[in-house]
């Protein structure tokens, strides 16, 4: 049976697929010159291409930050992003309420890491046959994967996708172990690696996450080489204003070098 994300790469078998974005939707102009800049950026490579951007970030470490806009401006923001630039978007549901409405713009639906176990919102997810990407838990072993795609194969969507981002590794920090592509894609589904998410130090700031972003590129390179089928990255054009995980975000102008040296690596590791 087909899958949506694994027939993301078949022009192009040397490729990968990036999902990319900023963090948050902050505004209408920064969502378009983030997606217009990496839609460019990925028909000149070749790279596979959906749009991430929150419209409600409903797990920040304050109360005081920035969620971004709710549900119903995010969507709309997202729907223009669809219909001006022709992009498939993807973004994170955090309730079963919330599923439908935005299943009705969303190209998938996103399950964000700390509600990966939650069985309504998984099943709520996968019932609506949209493609799903499930972000494995910090707290969680690759091979406890196997309960959370059974949840959601059992409603009959194959659909899916999971996500590495990192493991737990004392407090306020994460470890990436790379076997854990090769033991999620035993389970016969297609494993993106969230190249910025793991470079995030939890709580790090007190009130909010700090993040390591000069560490993206090797971890991303580490990825491709291990085989990952997708990537996951947060830009902004200038990260140390962005109003959500800026620490761990690329800066915009750097991506199209980075995306290049992946390819590289990808075609060479085949």
């Amino acid at each position: 049976m087909k899958n949506y994300f694994k027939t993301l790469n078949n022009d192009n078998d040397s490729a990968f697929f990036l999902v990319a974005g900023p963090c948050v939707i902050e505004d209408w102009e920064t969502c378009f010159a983030i997606a217009s800049t990496l839609k460019q950026v990925t028909q000149e490579l070749g790279i596979p291409y959906i749009f991430k951007a929150s419209f409600d970030k409903a797990n920040r470490t304050s109360l005081e930050s920035f969620r971004g806009p709710g549900m119903d401006q995010g969507l709309e923001i997202l729907a223009r992003i669809k219909s001006e630039l022709g992009l498939a978007v993807i973004s994170d549901v955090h309730s079963p309420d919330q599923v439908e409405k935005a299943s009705s713009v969303l190209d998938a639906i996103q399950i964000p890491a700390f509600l990966c176990r939650q069985t309504d919102l998984i099943l709520s997810a996968c019932n609506t046959g949209k493609p799903v990407n499930i972000k494995k838990g910090q707290f969680l072993a690759p091979h406890d994967c196997k309960n959370i795609i059974g949840k959601a194969l059992s409603t009959g969507n194959h659909d899916l996708a999971i996500t590495e981002r990192g493991t737990c590794f004392g407090y306020n920090n994460l470890v990436v172990d790379f076997r854990s592509i090769q033991i999620l894609q035993q389970m016969q589904v297609p494993v993106i690696f969230d190249a910025t998410h793991s470079v995030q130090l939890p709580g790090g700031q007190g009130g909010a996450s700090a993040g390591e972003r000069q560490f993206v590129p090797v971890l991303s390179r580490a990825a491709v080489a291990a085989g990952a089928d997708g990537l996951f990255m947060e830009t902004h054009p200038d990260p140390d204003k962005a109003r959500c995980d800026g620490p761990n975000s690329m800066p915009l102008d750097q991506m199209k070098d980075l995306l290049k040296t992946l390819l590289a690596i990808k075609q060479a590791a085949g």
